[in-house]
Formats: structure tokens, C-alpha cells, sequence
């Protein structure tokens, strides 16, 4: 049975005055941050805000925990870095080609895992985002170690240079809000509700009439689809893809973003990617010592928190957020 705070906002209703609010707050913060902060490091939270939000459609409203969502990500960062170097694309094309190869590498992999449940198929991710990464490694489009460097921006449409961190800012702005506008309305549609009745009782959605495969196949490939806009965003942003993009670690990274802001929620991957990140960028001076005080706030925000940041918050309010 779908919980309450899920199961309030009807499909179709229309987004809720909360949620309008909570937008154009969000909207108005990310277009005034780059004057108060280093817009590189704005844009870099913004990818990976997306990215999140990409996971949490997959874990939260699929309830699919994936172990190799940086096969996606990283898969279309280096596609789109390659786009931009050596076909010459323009940004837009470049991101484009990227959420394409994450598209179509998500639906492979998603028609294979979802024959397995649990996790059975938590490794089964795992084992072919493995596979992606010794590719990246060898193969010689990718730089092995080195990775792809010096990628051009290019100019957007082959009208407005994205050289400038501002113009490029507004770029990804657009690029990330409408992904998680694009996520959201997924969610809230009917789609996006019987994907809510398979988390819950998987059982009693086939007895339904549900093809319950069918509809996880569709989320996976579109949360892989999304993770890769993110990715490709990412690589235009930092003009670099590495292999740091595809390895494991990210994949965990993208887990504890989502389970510190509150799984399950439309905002709390945002609130957890944010946090993450600033932490890494705030606390590099550490060293070694930032994935320790990382473990020790992750552990302290499950106690505490245990339905994540935003979950609590929504639990309090009780209103979905």
C-alpha cells in the first residue's frame, strides 16, 4: 500500500502551491548563486543534483538500488567530451549524443538485471558498470589514465560562446532545472504511479494486469537517460572526462547523496547533492580526512534523520515534498 504522503497529489491535479513555491524559491536562488559563489563549483552541484534526482526516480519511486548509475554517467561524460574534441558538436548536440549512448547502454543492461531481484540485482549493476569502467581504461577514444582533456565549450546552437563561466552557468541552469522539472512530472504522472503500487506490493501490481518488467525496464533506461545528461553536462562544464566519472566510488557517492536528502522525495536528492558536494569542495583541505568526516555525518544524518533530511521535513509538515 502506497503511504500517505506519496499517495496525496492525485495524477493530473496539478502541482501543488507548495511545490510552485518551493521551485521559484529554487529558481531565484540558482540564478543569483554564481554572484556570491565560483560559479565552476555552482555548476558542478547543479550536475550532480541532477544526477540524484536521475537515481531517485530509479531507487525511491522504482525501488531498484542500482550499484552502477557512474556507468551512465561517466559512460556520457566521455561520449559527449569525444562529441566536443574530435566530431566537433556543439554543446547542445555533444549533451545530446551523451544522454543518447546512456540511453541506450541503461536499456541493455536494465533488459538483463531486472530478470533479478534484491540484490541479486544491485550486483548485477555493479558487474556491468565494472565492465564500462575497464573499457574506459583501455580503450583508446577514452585516454586510458589520462582521460579526455581540453574539450571545447564550443558555441551553443553555433551562436553564443559558452567560454564565459556566466553564459555557460545559465546553460547548465537550464539544462538541470528542466531535467528535474522533466523528473518531476514523471513522478506525478500515471506512469509515475504504478511505479509507486510495484514498489510497494510488486505482487499485487501484476495481478493488476501490470507488466511490471516492462514498466522497470522504462524507469531504469529513462534514470540512466537523465544520469547521462547530468554526466555529459559535467564534462562540458569541467572540459575533462576521467575515469574518476565511471569507477564505483561515484556510483556510492550518487547513493549517499540520496539517502542523506531523503530518498523517495522529489527534493531531497537535491538538498543531499548540494551538501555532499560543498563538503567535498569546502573540506579538500583535509585530504584523506573529508571521506572520514563524510562517513561520520552520513552516519549521524541516518541517526538522526533516518527518512532522510527532506523526508523528516515532509514527515513534519506532513505534505509531500
Amino acid at each position: 500500500m502506497a503511504d500517505n504522503t506519496t499517495s496525496r497529489a492525485a495524477p493530473g491535479a496539478g502541482m501543488p502551491m507548495l511545490h510552485k513555491v518551493i521551485f521559484a524559491v529554487l529558481l531565484v536562488f540558482l540564478i543569483t548563486l554564481p554572484f556570491f559563489v565560483y560559479p565552476v563549483f555552482a555548476m558542478k552541484v547543479m550536475c550532480f543534483a541532477l544526477f540524484a534526482a536521475a537515481f531517485n526516480l530509479l531507487l525511491g519511486f522504482g525501488g531498484l538500488l542500482s550499484f552502477g548509475h557512474a556507468a551512465y554517467f561517466g559512460g556520457a561524460s566521455y561520449i559527449a567530451a569525444h562529441a566536443s574534441k574530435v566530431w566537433g558538436l556543439t554543446p547542445e548536440l555533444s549533451i545530446l549524443c551523451g544522454a543518447a549512448a546512456a540511453a541506450f547502454l541503461g536499456f541493455i543492461i536494465g533488459s538483463l538485471a531486472i530478470r533479478r531481484q534484491g540484490i541479486y540485482f544491485a550486483m548485477v549493476t555493479l558487474a556491468f558498470a565494472q565492465m564500462v569502467y575497464f573499457i574506459a581504461l583501455q580503450a583508446d577514444f577514452t585516454g586510458g589514465e589520462d582521460g579526455i582533456q581540453s574539450v571545447p565549450r564550443g558555441n551553443l546552437f553555433g551562436l553564443v560562446s559558452l567560454e564565459d563561466n556566466m553564459a555557460l552557468y545559465f546553460f547548465v541552469l537550464l539544462v538541470t532545472f528542466g531535467g528535474i522539472l522533466a523528473l518531476y512530472r514523471i513522478v506525478h504522472s500515471p506512469f509515475g504511479e504504478v511505479l509507486k503500487a510495484i514498489r510497494e506490493n510488486e505482487q499485487r501490481a501484476t495481478s493488476l494486469g501490470y507488466d511490471v518488467n516492462r514498466y522497470k525496464l522504462i524507469v531504469f533506461t529513462l534514470s540512466a537517460t537523465m544520469a547521462g545528461v547530468a554526466g555529459a553536462t559535467k564534462s562540458q562544464v569541467f572540459q575533462l572526462a576521467t575515469l574518476t566519472d565511471v569507477h564505483w566510488s561515484m556510483s556510492g557517492e550518487v547513493v549517499l547523496m540520496t539517502l542523506l536528502g531523503g530518498m523517495g522525495t522529489v527534493f531531497g536528492p537535491l538538498v543531499g547533492a548540494g551538501l555532499i558536494v560543498t563538503m567535498q569542495n569546502y573540506l579538500a583541505t583535509f585530504g584523506a580526512w573529508v571521506t572520514i568526516i563524510q562517513g561520520v555525518i552520513f552516519v549521524l544524518g541516518v541517526l538522526m534523520f533516518r527518512e532522510g533530511i527532506v523526508g523528516v521535513i515532509s514527515r513534519w509538515l506532513k505534505r509531500p515534498l
